[in-house]
């Protein structure tokens, strides 16, 4: 049983928490501090001064282990969707055999999430962090950069970071399928992009430009319409093409879930796809084969990249955060189904199309 002088002087004892109240820094900053790890000048005189006001007992064990790897992989993504679950089962196997295992955290795009993850795992000392570029992120990446965090991009860039890179060949596998369309006979081509404040949706877009400038082929501004790479923007933006005075006869949609948005406003809408519209898009998902008439689409080497990331990753941290960065682009390939076909073989069925209202 214990005492209770021994209880009371148990309930004295000041926690990290408190050590961050007092010092007015993130509980993160003090673990980073506590494990050696380098802060701010301007924290780290705050912090001090907290744990020696409070009495608080530095964590030896942790301390003691400051200069160790943990052999943790930080894995950040936007969400874990079919893209990102599949490269992150990938890279979890390939870190498996060196020995490191991978921990996920989803921010859905919120500031301060994405603040929130990267200082969880600048505190628990992952030895790197792979993610998703997001631009908003761009000042508190460079800070832990700083601090001496390596990072891996993947997917989208942050221009100006001091990471290594692995990118899908976006731009090039983007005019490689429109040019697919082209080579059927459409000229009348639209697109559904995505964001284009991030990399990933502007080269995408750009794909589509080239190939229909190299062709000199029209690009009317309804032709080019936003669908924010999700399912119910895909469903609005093929809604409004559709609804033009001259529609387009075929669609590049730069993602799966626009992709799935747009097959679900043409079902509604009775309309067949390659016979009423030719519909193509990027990234490849197993809906895809199984539609019946299977959706072409641009296919992301999941496995490429998964090898590309763990590659990278570990000649930097055997190089150490200060050797030169990389930036690697894989090629996509081209997945033919039967979704898209030449317009001159398209059977209309006689309709009032777009409907009266």
């Amino acid at each position: 049983m214990h005492s209770r002088n021994a209880d009371k002087s148990a309930k004295k004892q000041p926690t990290i928490v408190e050590v961050a109240e007092a010092a007015g820094v993130a509980i993160g900053t003090v673990s980073r501090y506590l494990n050696g790890l380098p802060v701010r000048g301007s924290n780290r005189a705050p912090i001090e001064k907290a744990i020696s006001e409070l009495g608080y007992r530095r964590n030896m064990v942790a301390v003691s282990m400051k200069r160790q790897t943990t052999h943790i992989v930080g894995f950040m993504v936007p969400a874990l969707s079919e893209f990102h679950s599949g490269l992150l089962d990938q890279l979890t196997r390939r870190m498996r055999r060196t020995g490191r295992a991978v921990l996920c955290y989803s921010h859905d795009m919120e500031a301060r999430s994405i603040e929130e993850g990267l200082e969880f795992f600048a505190s628990h000392r992952v030895d790197a962090v792979v993610m998703d570029g997001v631009i908003q992120a761009q000042p508190a990446l460079e800070r832990y950069i700083e601090d001496g965090l390596t990072v891996v991009l993947y997917d989208n860039d942050v221009p100006g970071l001091s990471a290594d890179r692995v990118f899908s060949n976006n731009r090039k596998a983007s005019e490689r399928m429109v040019n697919h369309l082209i080579d059927l006979g459409h000229t009348r081509i639209a697109t559904i992009h995505g964001s284009e404040d991030n990399s990933a949706g502007q080269e995408r877009l750009q794909g589509y430009t080239d190939a229909m400038e190299r062709h000199g082929l029209a690009m009317p501004d309804a032709y080019v319409t936003s669908g924010y790479w999700s399912e119910e923007g895909g469903h609005a933006a093929i809604r409004d093409l559709m609804a033009l005075a001259e529609p387009p006869t075929a669609v590049f949609s730069a993602n799966y879930n626009m992709t799935i948005g747009a097959l679900r406003w043409l079902r509604e809408h009775d309309l067949d796809v390659p016979n009423d519209l030719s519909l193509v898009s990027f990234d490849d998902v197993p809906a895809f084969a199984v539609h019946r008439t299977g959706i072409t689409a641009v296919g992301q080497s999941i496995d490429q990249l998964a090898d590309s990331i763990a590659t990278v990753l570990l000649e930097r941290l055997e190089a150490g955060p200060q050797s030169g960065r990389r930036t690697l682009r894989i090629d996509a390939n081209i997945i033919l189904r039967g979704s898209a076909r030449s317009p001159k073989t398209i059977v209309r069925e006689e309709r009032l199309w777009p409907p009266s209202r």
